[in-house]
């Protein structure tokens, strides 16, 4: 897999006649390795190694509707009263991040009213904190650590 902008971590990974599956340490289970899912498993561990949120406030692949359509947020970090706190959406490294990508995370955002949101296809990161008042969002240099 293509080295990210990312610090480096230790994954299991694993073969099954040419297939690569990769271990979800939120999920609990093996994974088909995609880009998409190489950059997902990094911000995971980013989040956790050093940003030091416990794995317990993680939920991957969560769903919710918007307009009656079923979608799932990547990665969604909960604060200590099971509230929204970060809204994470991974694209692939060759995807390029784009205004459509922050369109996304901002309608997932409506329902979920999160502070911050992250945007990252491995390559290129993007940290917002959201200023409800001005409906808008402030870029950032990372996201903050876990207190």
């Amino acid at each position: 897999m293509q080295p990210l902008n990312l610090p480096t971590y230790t994954f299991k990974i694993k073969s099954n006649e040419n297939k690569y599956s990769i271990f979800d340490i939120v999920r609990k289970k093996y994974v088909s390795l995609t880009p998409e899912e190489w950059v997902r498993q990094h911000i995971i561990h980013y989040l956790i190694k050093e940003k030091n949120y416990p794995i317990s406030l993680i939920a991957v692949e969560k769903q919710l509707t918007i307009n009656n359509l079923i979608k799932r947020t990547d990665i969604l970090v909960f604060n200590t009263k099971g509230t929204p706190e970060i809204i994470v959406e991974c694209k692939a490294p060759s995807i390029k991040i784009t205004q459509h990508t922050f369109d996304q995370i901002a309608r997932y955002n409506l329902k979920l009213n999160a502070n911050y949101l992250i945007v990252s296809n491995g390559l290129e990161h993007f940290f917002c904190k959201m200023d409800f008042l001005k409906e808008e969002y402030v870029f950032l240099n990372s996201i903050p650590n876990y207190n």
